[in-house]
């Protein structure tokens, strides 16, 4: 299916002096929980992850999604549905915070975290790497 210009989904780099207060915008009282799970499915996903800066990214219907700033390719696996390729650090935080947003919408039935979550997949479908990442979500 293609897309047209304006049906795309554009994202955008937070400047640094804006960060503190994107995520409590985005996600409201969840967004500690939520960013801490970014993190914690990074480590979950890619054995080479250690930590390190990320850059936040809004979204132009609404949502977000976090990267690591300093990774280059790296190999992603989940053994719940078999994934093991690799792929870019903008798509692994695309990745990340998708399974971050699932898991927070699981543990707080909040609608705001389901709808972050359908705009970030939204967006990931017209990702350069969007087949790889819709891979790894499956």
């Amino acid at each position: 299916m293609l897309t047209s210009d304006q049906d795309r989904v554009l994202s955008a780099v937070v400047p640094d002096e804006l960060r503190l207060n994107v995520l409590p915008s985005l996600l409201g009282r969840h967004y500690a929980v939520g960013e801490s799970l970014v993190y914690d499915w990074a480590r979950r996903l890619c054995t080479a992850y250690q930590g390190g800066l990320w850059h936040f990214f809004t979204l132009s219907n609404g949502g977000f999604y976090m990267a690591p700033a300093t990774l280059g390719r790296v190999a992603v696996r989940w053994h719940m549905n078999g994934y093991n390729d690799m792929m870019g650090a903008d798509a692994f935080g695309i990745v990340v915070t998708l399974y971050a947003l699932c898991h927070l919408s699981e543990k707080t039935r909040d609608d705001t975290v389901i709808d972050r979550y359908h705009q970030l997949r939204e967006f990931a479908a017209q990702h350069v790497e969007a087949v790889n990442i819709l891979r790894a979500i499956d």
